[in-house]
């Protein structure tokens, strides 16, 4: 591959756009946890069907990680300019590689939270399941690995905002 064509693929922007693939990854973690619960859901519900509801609120809980990460690939492709109609910015590599790096706490964050979650929601399920009553505590559990993806989020936010370009 000659220099010029290397240039032309490898450069500011390209880093740029791999970082909002890379955000847009937590989806991963997010798919992975929905799964996770929705298995232990249906377990609940084909014994339960009045459990649907209450096993439905913890299912979607872990989903949240693949929008935190889709908020930030949409964050940066706006601020490349690929959205909006204004035409996609000359980015130095510096630039590309910082927003790359601006991606990375959403993106690995997101996939191993959103595992996590779905195993936590699963438990609550299964909680539910022989006390309907305690869904605020099966929630709460649930919620604590949320934290981590809020924070992952934030940083990414901070990090891509901070970028001048």
């Amino acid at each position: 591959m000659s220099i010029e064509v290397a240039n032309l693929v490898f450069n500011g922007s390209y880093l740029a756009i791999l970082g909002a693939a890379i955000a847009a990854l937590a989806g991963i973690g997010s798919a992975l946890g929905v799964g996770i619960a929705g298995e232990a859901a249906s377990g609940v519900v084909a014994e339960d069907p009045k459990k649907f509801g209450q096993a439905l609120i913890l299912q979607a809980l872990p989903g949240t990680q693949g929008i935190y990460g889709l908020l930030i690939a949409f964050i940066i492709l706006q601020k490349i300019g690929m959205l909006g109609g204004s035409g996609l910015m000359d980015l130095s590599i510096p630039q590309g590689a910082y927003i790359f790096a601006a991606s990375l706490p959403i993106g690995l964050i997101g996939i191993f939270s959103g595992h996590a979650q779905g195993k936590a929601a699963a438990a609550a399920i299964m909680l539910i399941s022989k006390r309907p009553e305690e869904i605020a505590k099966g929630m709460v559990y649930t919620a604590m690995v949320e934290t981590y993806a809020v924070l992952a989020l934030l940083i990414s936010f901070l990090m891509v905002n901070g970028v001048q370009i």
